[in-house]
């Protein structure tokens, strides 16, 4: 139960870590996309191939573009995705599973596939993903940093969705995510003194929101409930599960101490 209840059911005070090996080898490869669906293919390809990445993060375009222009790394900036993707552990199954996912990549229509010839070179590449948030603060005053997942069927139709979302409210959004799990960032670049603006990301959200839900999505895959979902949530989960998680926060917290207001007023 403690496990994603963000604070409102008790309190840690203990915790007990493992801590495993640093892997002996890592490879890491990018694969650019014209079509969104080309790569949600290839994840797909992936993970039926019971292949399990340490890394499989996406970027859209105007991540892209951001990122490039942020920090010179020498991506491509005309394409619709792009895909990043690491396999770790024993040397010779690394190698194994990276010529697979190249392979893959390809095979689901991929315009280009690149590996890191060395570990400076792999730094390089997985750059493109650590300086997203970073290279999309930059642009606009305000940043909106969002979080829904889908299933990984859906990948393609929600990063689409969320772009014509962009352009019905004349904002600019930048997606960028877990593809192996479905989850995407949908950032808003904007202006918080702007009212009429964040009026317009507010209808956005609730739309992509909405949309996350109708595909059989989650409200939120990382970020938790807390103050801004909390609307959303009992339209997620439906009028008794909404309640019996209320009873549960009540038996444990009858006096409403623990992280008061977050998930439930």
């Amino acid at each position: 139960l403690f496990i994603g209840s963000e604070g409102t059911l008790g309190i840690i005070t203990e915790v007990i870590l493992k801590v495993l090996p640093r892997p002996k080898a890592r490879k890491t490869m990018l694969a650019l996309y014209d079509s969104m669906d080309a790569a949600a293919k290839t994840i797909s390809a992936i993970i039926a191939a019971k292949i399990i990445p340490c890394t499989l993060e996406f970027l859209d375009r105007v991540t892209v573009q951001c990122v490039e222009d942020y920090a010179k790394i020498g991506l491509p900036t005309d394409v619709e995705a792009l895909v990043l993707m690491e396999t770790d552990g024993h040397p010779v199954v690394v190698e194994e599973e990276a010529a697979q996912m190249m392979a893959l990549a390809k095979a689901n229509g991929a315009r280009d596939v690149r590996a890191a010839a060395d570990e400076a070179e792999g730094a390089k590449l997985a750059a493109a993903r650590r300086n997203a948030f970073s290279a999309l603060a930059r642009v606009r005053p305000t940043t909106i940093l969002e979080d829904v997942t889908v299933p990984r069927s859906e990948l393609a139709t929600m990063v689409a969705f969320i772009d014509s979302v962009a352009k019905k409210h004349k904002l600019q959004i930048g997606t960028f995510g877990h593809l192996g799990d479905g989850n995407l960032h949908p950032t808003f670049l904007t202006n918080e003194r702007d009212h009429e603006e964040m009026h317009r990301v507010e209808v956005a959200l609730a739309e992509i929101v909405e949309e996350t839900i109708r595909l059989g999505g989650t409200v939120t895959g990382e970020h938790g409930v807390g103050l801004a979902k909390k609307a959303f949530l009992k339209r997620q989960l439906g009028e008794g599960s909404y309640e019996l998680m209320r009873s549960i926060k009540r038996a444990l917290d009858p006096q409403g101490l623990l992280n008061p207001g977050k998930i439930f007023d």
